[in-house]
């Protein structure tokens, strides 16, 4: 497990591009705001394909797919940079050797897509409309309000502040090992979510709004930029405290995919399903080879179980993974704690499942059904995950364990087991100890199944989706904060403790809180660092 400290080193906030129409000002609005709904966006998102679409057809401007895929391809190409540079580089008709000004932390170009000769598709009346100051669009709407980072370099929390100022957060996740690299961006797709699950932070929240398209997007060009910030810096920190021992020969190798974003998994705050269409144009721009040019099995979508939409995933873009957020191993057990369930019995949320695992492979038993060499097949290509929370209670005895592993069997399933991190919610809830939870794992493996427990990563910056969030929400209303599940710390009362050098949490008064939390995040100076 991992119990990091966090580091105190500060950066300004990025990723926001200062509009003609002028974002909302932070002290315009208080704290308290952060529980209404969602207000309409302007200026919106250029990474927004079906906004854009709108205005150019509002305006009779004719602007075909091609123009879309070289727009958005020359868009990556330049770093995304404001709206009149784009224009104004695209009218040079140049390479781009070096940064446009005020953009050194740019990020690294797509990897596959190394050409950068600018193509003239675009149509003139196009460009007269990226260079109208009151167009209504602009690169990014939003900005990186913090970023903490770990002491060990391994995750990266962003709490990206909208402009309607609600906040979400993205989480990066740093994987080094001798044989290489890898960067993992978790998304929000929501501010809040519908789901009321009373173990996550984030259903204590309520649904306040859907996350559109580009906003989605755009937590990839913010996770870019600090990737390229440390690259262009040279930091090779995430890689060496991260690496216990590593030959110098060995180190450029490990520090190789570190500079750009390879998977994406839709595990942040808010239920992806309940958001379909944005959730969909959002992975097709990732997947989409002249941009971020992201594998189809390094996109997977995370849902409560939500079985229609399930299943339309499946025809629409059953190339991508699919894991469900499961929790316990039978209807009874699992309504109790997901209120959503009492809508989608788990069986056939399982058969939707496995029909998605499935959904390239064609059949060749004659009775339509899927023999163990054609599942074994198909799980190497795409894998279909069950992410069960580990609870005291019925959902982590070993009956249950038994259970869950029947629902498995001849499956192929990924199971990973999520340590729960006690928080505040109303229900006191707690973690199976360490040696009950590698039993229960052994045995869900006995049936056939990969099963993991869930490494922690981002313990002492609160990588938890929604947990920085609802923190300061809480505490700014003078009441305790709250954590959550996702990839949170096993033992978070050790690790506050230590932090607290030695006090117990609960002896701290809300005062002591919040000035704590203003160490991990500093949102008057950005504190810019990772989940």
């Amino acid at each position: 497990m991992l119990h990091a400290k966090i580091t105190q080193e500060k950066a300004p906030i990025v990723g926001i591009e200062m509009s003609k129409t002028s974002l909302p000002s932070s002290k315009s609005k208080s704290l308290n705001t952060s529980k209404r709904r969602r207000s309409p966006l302007s200026p919106k998102p250029i990474l927004d394909k079906c906004l854009l679409q709108e205005a150019l057809n509002a305006k009779g401007i004719i602007f075909k797919d091609l123009h879309f895929d070289t727009f958005y391809q020359l868009l990556h190409r330049q770093h995304y940079p404001s709206l009149p540079d784009f224009v104004e580089q695209y009218n040079r008709n140049e390479e781009i050797i070096v940064s446009p000004p005020g953009h050194s932390d740019l990020p690294q170009r797509n990897p596959v897509s190394k050409k950068n000769k600018n193509i003239r598709h675009l149509p003139r009346a196009f460009l007269k409309f990226l260079a109208d100051p009151d167009n209504d669009f602009v690169t990014t709407t939003s900005s990186v309000h913090f970023a903490p980072t770990s002491k060990d370099g391994s995750t990266t929390k962003m709490a990206v502040k909208l402009q309607d100022d609600h906040m979400v957060e993205s989480v990066l996740m740093r994987h080094v090992s001798p044989s290489g690299s890898r960067v993992t961006l978790c998304v929000s797709s929501q501010v809040g979510c519908a789901m009321g699950c009373g173990f996550c932070a984030t259903g204590t929240m309520g649904i306040r709004g859907n996350l559109v398209a580009g906003e989605i997007l755009e937590q990839l060009v913010h996770a870019g930029r600090i990737l390229a910030k440390e690259s262009q810096a040279n930091v090779p920190s995430s890689a060496e405290n991260m690496t216990t021992v590593v030959r110098n020969s060995q180190k450029k190798k490990n520090e190789r995919g570190l500079d750009f974003v390879r998977n994406v998994v839709f595990m942040g705050m808010g239920e992806p399903l309940n958001n379909y269409k944005n959730v969909i144009e959002a992975c097709r721009g990732m997947i989409d080879r002249r941009r971020w040019n992201l594998a189809h099995g390094r996109v997977t979508v995370s849902t409560v179980g939500v079985t229609p939409k399930m299943r339309q995933l499946t025809k629409e873009l059953p190339e991508v993974n699919l894991a469900l957020s499961l929790h316990a191993p039978t209807q009874s057990k699992r309504v109790a704690i997901v209120p959503a369930a009492k809508m989608y019995p788990i069986d056939d949320m399982i058969e939707a499942l496995d029909e998605h695992m499935m959904a390239l492979t064609k059949k060749k038993q004659g009775d339509g059904y899927f023999g163990l060499e054609e599942r074994k097949s198909a799980s190497k290509r795409k894998r279909a995950m069950l992410e069960y929370v580990m609870l005291n209670g019925d959902t982590s005895t070993i009956e249950s364990a038994h259970q869950l592993g029947k629902l498995c069997e001849n499956r192929q399933l990924v199971v990973n087991l999520i340590p729960y991190n006690q928080t505040d919610v109303k229900d006191k809830l707690s973690c199976p100890s360490e040696e009950h939870m590698k039993e229960f794992q052994n045995i869900v493996t006995s049936y056939g199944a990969s099963c993991y427990i869930r490494r922690t990563m981002g313990a002492d910056i609160a990588g938890a989706c929604g947990q920085l969030v609802v923190q300061k929400e809480k505490l700014s209303q003078s009441e305790v904060g709250i954590g959550d599940i996702e990839d949170s710390p096993f033992n978070k009362k050790a690790a506050r403790k230590n932090e607290n050098n030695g006090k117990d949490d609960r002896s701290l008064t809300n005062k002591t809180k919040e000035k704590n939390l203003e160490e991990y995040v500093s949102p008057s100076d950005g504190g810019f660092e990772q989940w």
